[in-house]
């Protein structure tokens, strides 16, 4: 029996990818089809993947033309495959002409002519047409301007709430909110955090789609009211730290939760920064943000992604000029079973690092651990000690993004920081500015 073997991301299953396989299974007697996993996709730069790999396998297994299917999710794995099934032919798009050389030395490779004039990027750039609008001081929004340009299918209309004067976003044009609302069908909003309720609210009641850094809100109940005008007006809304969208960092997420070091007893998180320290005194003026406001829902999100968000106390202790701006804060809660700590500073440093401790080992994030890109997991024995590495591609914006269009087009949201984990952040918000409970030093 002669094996053939192809290999792809088969996102939008289209006829060119249905020529492909049909080729493909006439050159021999058994075909075998490898999708490309999500982290793979990702780690190999291709990020503009609309479907989920469940819903990629499942369009391959609908043209009835695979007999076997498996997951591709590392590199040297072709190798490793063709070995270990047998296979006479590895059969590939001819826009891959002589990359697969190579593999001539283990089997016959051919390359197959492709459909003219079909790819999945041209299906996801007409499709997935989307005016977005990005709502925020320029010397942030700059970035996610710049990482937008990658994504097929995303057009941004311009900016709100900038001085119009920052050479980083000159080319895009700035408007009043309204007007970019009534321009945009969704809108990226990190912008300061106690306008952001107002925003979100009026975009969402406007029909428009939001992506917003956390805290979208100052209090839990605020929080709960978005989320059911999104639901009322078929929005999606999603949370807009990038983080939480990383390969690595969700990785880590679920080798934690299946117990690789075992029960966790403490989280702790440290995000610091000296940016903008000069300018600190003229806060109000400059619209600088404080400790909280820059790192807080960054510090606090793995905290309630791991240990949930049911504590039975909290203390908060804060070095503050006023009010609204904190210079250091620190966080400490307990729960029954655990502890965690989060640190957070404009105009100090320290490690950022995250430690997640167990009862069989533990994970070492290094700074910056909120641009997760490497993590450990350590144990008693040194010799046992585990590293991952997944690449980041620029500042992760770009991934955050990938996710709210394929929500979009979904019409589905999948807030990967968790609802709960939203309401709660905005609640230790509300309560610190509150300074309910709150320490002072």
């Amino acid at each position: 029996m002669k094996k053939v073997i192809t290999y792809g991301t088969f996102d939008m299953l289209h006829q060119g990818h249905l020529n492909i396989l049909k080729r493909a299974k006439e050159l021999g007697d058994y075909l075998i089809v490898g999708v490309t996993s999500d982290d793979f996709d990702s780690r190999r730069g291709k990020i503009n993947v609309q479907q989920s790999m469940m819903e990629r396998v499942e369009g391959v297994k609908e043209t009835g033309l695979a007999d076997q299917i498996i997951i591709e999710e590392y590199e040297g794995q072709k190798i490793d495959d063709i070995n270990r099934f047998g296979i006479d032919i590895f059969a590939i798009g001819s826009d891959w002409q002589g990359k697969f050389d190579y593999l001539s030395e283990f089997c016959q490779v051919i390359y197959l002519e492709r459909t003219k004039g079909i790819s999945s990027t041209k299906i996801r750039t007409k499709n997935n047409h989307l005016r977005l609008g990005l709502v925020g001081n320029a010397g942030r929004i700059w970035k996610v301007s710049n990482e937008a340009l990658v994504i097929n299918g995303i057009d941004i209309v311009g900016t709100s709430g900038n001085d119009g004067c920052d050479k980083r976003v000159s080319n895009l044009e700035n408007f009043s909110f309204k007007d970019l609302i009534d321009k945009s069908d969704a809108i990226f909003i990190e912008s300061n955090v106690r306008d952001r309720f107002e925003q979100v609210k009026y975009s969402l009641e406007h029909g428009k789609h939001v992506l917003c850094d956390l805290p979208m809100a100052i209090g839990k109940r605020k929080q709960q009211y978005l989320f059911e005008i999104a639901k009322k007006n078929g929005c999606v809304l999603m949370s807009g730290i990038k983080t939480a969208y990383s390969t690595a960092y969700y990785r880590l997420l679920l080798m934690v939760k299946s117990g690789e070091i075992g029960d966790v007893l403490s989280v702790e998180t440290t995000c610091t920064s000296l940016s903008e320290v000069s300018k600190i005194s003229s806060y109000s003026e400059n619209n600088i943000w404080s400790a909280m406001d820059a790192w807080g829902a960054t510090a606090l999100m793995p905290i309630f992604q791991i240990l949930g968000t049911d504590y039975i106390d909290r203390t908060i202790v804060t070095k503050s000029i006023d009010k609204y701006f904190d210079l250091f804060t620190k966080m400490d809660f307990i729960y029954e079973n655990a502890v965690a700590t989060a640190k957070v500073g404009k105009g100090i440093k320290s490690e950022g690092e995250m430690i997640i401790s167990g009862t069989k080992g533990y994970v070492y994030v290094p700074a910056p651990w909120w641009k997760t890109e490497y993590f450990e997991i350590r144990y008693e024995d040194l010799n046992k000690k585990k590293r991952f590495f997944y690449e980041l591609e620029g500042e992760g914006f770009k991934y955050e993004l990938v996710n709210f269009l394929r929500a979009i087009n979904h019409g589905r949201t999948i807030n990967y920081t968790g609802d709960n984990v939203l309401k709660e952040v905005s609640r230790i918000y509300e309560e610190f500015y509150n300074r309910k409970d709150v320490n002072l030093i």
